[in-house]
């Protein structure tokens, strides 16, 4: 059931120009999530669910917590999920992730692919929710080559987005308290890993 959800999800964003994970972004997080025996996943942009319902899908034992602005796409996030048979397992929350209360629970994951201009803060608010052997996975950091190369595009407000993300990347590099690894992976993604020190 879950494979014939995702293709009509995917349809779906296709027709509606909605962003969901790219398949090579997908497939990367799915198997560090088997392979690591990750159990909880915080996701921040829920979209509509796309990404959520894949997650879940890679073992029983999974459960996503998953946070999204946009009213109407959260609410097709929930019916998407309904459908998907994952209510269960997944809490899909209508809030503004950076106003959004998570208390004191921990994660094994937490996927950053919200508002492209806020990872810093995104950052910043959800590593106190990280378990310790958790990773920070984020999203778009290539923004279709943009980051690498500026002037790909002429557009003002594109530019501007694109210099946050190069900020941020500037931000993962530079963090004494994480490590990150940096993958070409689809639109380029980062793992990071809090620095244990011994």
């Amino acid at each position: 059931m879950t494979s014939e959800q995702l293709k009509k999800i995917r349809a779906y964003a296709s027709r509606e120009a909605v962003p969901i994970l790219q398949d090579e972004t997908g497939d990367f997080i799915c198997n560090y999530i088997k392979e690591h025996n990750v159990k909880t996943v915080l996701e921040i942009g829920t979209a509509i669910g796309y990404s959520s319902i894949k997650f879940a899908a890679v073992r029983d034992d999974i459960k996503v917590t998953t946070i999204e602005l946009d009213i109407d796409r959260h609410l097709t996030a929930v019916e998407n999920i309904k459908l998907a048979g994952y209510s269960d397992r997944i809490n899909a929350i209508h809030a503004d992730a950076l106003l959004y209360d998570s208390g004191s629970q921990k994660f094994d994951l937490i996927f950053i692919d919200a508002a492209k201009a806020q990872y810093i803060k995104f950052f910043e608010k959800y590593k106190e929710n990280l378990a310790p052997d958790g990773v920070i996975i984020s999203d778009n950091l290539s923004f279709h080559g943009m980051v690498a190369d500026l002037s790909l595009t002429h557009n003002y407000s594109t530019k501007k987005l694109v210099k946050k993300i190069q900020k941020y990347v500037a931000f993962l590099k530079e963090n004494q308290e994480f490590h990150t690894d940096f993958f070409e992976t689809g639109d380029g993604i980062s793992v990071s890993r809090k620095i244990i020190n011994e």
